[in-house]
């Protein structure tokens, strides 16, 4: 039987040292960002503190306090406004390209990056869809089929622009609610096998691809260019020993790691707390998704069960993903590190997505 409870606590207080821990490992990474080019370094600062941290804090408890499933009555809506969004940003004169992407619009010199819309989209539609489906989520016809159809959308948008890293968090949390929606596992494998042969032609169609996959076996060749981001890396993470350098005082920061505020962050973090500071920041991360999980399997909605799952696979997935491609046992990606990188409308949604799980945590049933 359901029971009106207070949010989860223990969630709630992972999440709180999660941004804390976030914004002073970015404000010591971003020191070098402010050694190079002060203005750049405000405008950096605004958005992380403004835009993402107080707005995205402002937007997390205003979306605790209401009902999560009204998001059910307007799923299919919100896919379509970000679908929409991100055919709008590919087209030249609209979007804003950076470093051969097209993946952001920029408003009042304010950028939003709409892919993170997206993937929030995304789970909250499939969530819909696989708790109507119910025991038809067993069918090929129509339970796996359509899920191929809904991740092929989301590769043609996003791989247009490229954005691979973000399609991948898509596809981690898209088997996540499938699986738990009561998805079969030996279509799982059938996609994985057809995600492998579609890597590979990704690899031979895309030059970068190939170059990440290349750069992740023979990390130790080209030390000047494409394997310049994990050599310095490993550099800054060794270099931190057990309790690190000491907050601030990263040395690869400045002119070494490439974007250290971005996915190369928690390098900074390692060289600065050492083993022990990595350590703990991931056991943080294990911790949000063992309570987060906790709550799926407490809540007696479907939809919401589904649509945690969801979101907590694909937020500590991208956290490991990002920490593995600076660990050098996962290929390099441009992912950012959830509640610690820059990225205003990646921490905005990321909050977004936790006053959710908070909504959702007060109506799970007492066992």
């Amino acid at each position: 039987m359901a029971s009106k409870l207070k949010v989860d606590k223990q969630f709630l207080l992972s999440v709180i040292i999660l941004i804390v821990a976030g914004l002073l490992i970015f404000s010591s990474a971003s020191l070098g960002l402010l050694a190079k080019d002060s203005t750049q370094y405000s405008s950096v600062a605004f958005s992380q503190t403004v835009l993402g941290f107080c707005l995205g804090s402002l937007a997390m408890y205003l979306v605790a306090k209401r009902d999560y499933k009204n998001l059910r009555k307007y799923a299919l809506s919100f896919l379509i406004i970000a679908v929409i969004l991100n055919v709008l940003v590919v087209i030249p004169g609209l979007g804003f390209e950076h470093g051969g992407a097209r993946r952001w619009f920029v408003v009042f010199g304010i950028s939003f990056q709409p892919s993170e819309v997206l993937k929030l989209a995304f789970v909250v539609y499939l969530s819909a869809w696989a708790a109507a489906k119910k025991e038809k989520m067993k069918n090929f016809k129509e339970g796996f089929v359509p899920l191929v159809g809904l991740f092929t959308l989301a590769a043609v948008l996003l791989l247009a622009q490229p954005d691979t890293d973000n399609f991948l968090m898509i596809i981690f949390a898209g088997l996540a609610i499938y699986l738990s929606g009561g998805g079969r596992w030996r279509y799982v494998v059938l996609l994985t096998i057809v995600g492998v042969l579609g890597i590979t032609a990704l690899a031979l169609s895309r030059p970068y691809v190939m170059q990440r996959i290349n750069t992740f076996f023979h990390p130790e060749a080209n030390g000047q260019g494409s394997s310049y981001q994990i050599q310095q890396s490993l550099i800054a993470i060794g270099s931190g020993g057990v309790f690190g350098r000491g907050f601030g005082q990263s040395v690869q920061k400045f002119n070494f790691l490439p974007e250290p505020i971005g996915d190369s962050i928690f390098a900074v973090e390692a060289e600065e707390f050492g083993f022990v500071g990595a350590s703990l920041l991931i056991l943080l991360y294990v911790f949000f998704a063992v309570r987060g999980l906790k709550i799926a399997s407490e809540t007696s909605d479907t939809f919401g069960r589904l649509l945690t799952v969801g979101i907590v696979i694909m937020i500590v997935a991208q956290a490991f993903v990002n920490i593995g491609a600076m660990l050098g046992v996962l290929p390099l990606s441009g992912i950012t590190l959830p509640f610690v990188s820059h990225g205003g409308t990646s921490l905005f949604i990321t909050l977004v997505e936790v006053g959710i799980i908070l909504s959702i945590s007060k109506s799970r049933a007492i066992k």
